[in-house]
């Protein structure tokens, strides 16, 4: 596999971490024998390791915009054919996106277990190793758990590899075998990891509860699910966390740093790193045209009218998450007309605006190289998990009230600005109104839909609920996607890779 030869000389690119609170002095490469002295070296192999999903071909473009196009909420305004079998659900094993987001999630794991090797290594106690090394372990379960929901079992590496012979042997480890793993990496990472950091992109105790609840969630392990995400509410106050009083800071880059909500968190740190560790996302999903970001977007990733008009109307997350209009060469203009940029991929209708509206004060042009603060989880998906949990074990009064207390948030209203950047007070609302009665599932997914929409959750819960014949049929926002299969709950293993290890077998409906 491409990967191994990353791993078998035993070497880890470290480049420059994308957290501003990280280390961000360029290391080059890496080798353990010898490096490893003192937990600030497992730091700084922690920190390479953190680097490899910032990156373009991770979740700064590639994963990111793959998770969009797969859901029911993103249409594609672009004809590259890698785009275009993700959004109709033609993917093949040769894809273009999924053959670079599958190396860099290994290049990340080795990372990873390149730290936890070089822990042993250090002769310190554990009170002062362990947590530097539970951010490693964490790391490593943060990348297997995309890696099992995108393609099923995957090989689960967890030592460095030293023996090219062996490397050919690696087989698809099983799901649940993924999973056990995954579980394992994130109690040491709870057990080790302090209560808080100084930054939401380091790995807190937090950030492996929370994701620990995620994982039982997607199980279908609901009690568990329940217990883990009720520990981490239970604990907001010492964990520093909550819901953040105005929604648009979630996705504004100049004040995102104050913020209680997110848990864990990619920070981009405002420095095009080498290799491309920068974001795309906001010219991905911006405007053609628009006089922001130095000529708008790429408009690429764009939501039909109909996914517009699921949102409330006077819901202020559709303020936030929406692009109703836009300045365009001087021009203000409503969305019925965005197409006056004259560009073929502009279309007319509302976009998507988390990403290109504070991308913060280092970007360059059509807003790439953000600093943005990309939210892996927050709390407001802690209370859906608590909520959702809740329903499977019969507790369905407690998730009215948890989906409540994330509606409360959206009625506050707050400051943002309009497409054409104009400053937008948002008064208090009474939409979304409450929940009343108990709460159903069908209630807390589309809560869910509406709170992360476009931020690369909806493919996952698409997936984990099989919602598929419903999300993609005639009636799906949209319309039909007649090419959908169940099968396509799962990527293919990608082409490449099953040639440099024919042990790797395909998975139903690729081959």
């Amino acid at each position: 596999m491409k990967t191994f030869k990353y791993i078998l000389l035993l070497f880890v690119s470290i480049g420059i971490v994308g957290c501003a609170d990280l280390t961000e002095e360029p290391q080059g490469l890496l080798a353990p024998d010898g490096f490893f002295q003192t937990p600030s070296d497992i730091q700084t192999a922690v920190d390479g390791a953190l680097t490899h999903a910032i990156n373009e071909k991770y979740w700064g473009r590639k994963l990111s915009i793959a998770l969009m196009l797969r859901s029911d909420m993103v249409n594609l305004q672009s004809t590259q054919t890698r785009r275009v079998e993700m959004d109709e659900m033609t993917t093949l094993a040769s894809n273009g996106m999924l053959t670079e987001f599958w190396p860099k999630s290994y290049q990340g794991i080795a990372g990873a277990n390149l730290a936890i090797a070089g822990a042993e290594q250090v002769n310190v106690d554990d009170s002062q190793k362990n947590p530097v090394t539970a951010q490693a372990y964490f790391t490593r379960a943060f990348y297997y758990f995309n890696l099992v929901r995108l393609f099923g079992g995957v090989p689960y590496i967890d030592a460095p590899i030293v023996d090219a012979e062996a490397a050919a042997t690696i087989f698809r480890t099983p799901v649940d075998e993924v999973y056990a793993n995954i579980i394992a990496d994130l109690e040491f990472a709870k057990t080790w990891l302090p209560n808080t950091q100084p930054s939401r992109a380091i790995p807190s105790k937090a950030a492996a509860s929370s994701y620990l609840a995620l994982v039982y969630l997607t199980m279908g392990d609901y009690q568990a699910a329940y217990d883990e995400a009720q520990e981490v509410i239970a604990n907001a106050g010492t964990y520093n966390l909550a819901l953040d009083p105005d929604f648009q800071t979630l996705f504004n880059a100049d004040i995102i740093d104050g913020s209680l909500e997110p848990i864990f968190a990619l920070d981009y740190n405002n420095f095009e790193a080498p290799d491309n560790a920068y974001d795309q996302i906001a010219p991905m999903t911006g405007i053609r045209g628009d006089d922001r970001n130095e000529g708008g977007g790429w408009s690429v990733a764009v939501p039909l009218l109909s996914v517009y008009e699921s949102f409330e109307a006077g819901d202020y997350r559709r303020a936030v998450s929406f692009d109703e209009e836009a300045s365009i060469g001087g021009e203000v203009v409503t969305f019925e007309n965005f197409t006056i940029s004259g560009h073929e991929h502009a279309g007319n209708m509302p976009y998507i605006a988390k990403y290109t509206r504070f991308p913060g004060a280092f970007d360059r042009g059509n807003a790439r190289a953000t600093s943005h603060n990309m939210s892996m989880i927050r709390y407001a998906e802690v209370l859906l998990i608590a909520a959702e949990a809740a329903i499977e074990i019969g507790r369905a009064g407690e998730a009215t009230a948890l989906i409540n207390e994330v509606r409360s948030r959206a009625r506050a209203g707050g400051n943002t600005v309009t497409g054409a950047g104009v400053p937008n007070v948002v008064a208090p609302s009474a939409i979304p109104a409450d929940l009343t009665g108990s709460a159903t599932i069908a209630d807390v997914m589309e809560e869910r839909r509406i709170e992360f929409a476009f931020e690369g959750i909806r493919w996952f819960d698409i997936a984990r609920r099989q919602m598929g014949d419903e999300v993609f049929g005639p009636n799906g926002l949209e319309g039909a996607k007649p090419a959908f299969s169940p099968d396509d709950y799962l990527l293919p293993i990608p082409e490449d890779e099953r040639e440099r290890n024919m042990n790797l077998t395909q998975n139903p409906g690729y081959e």
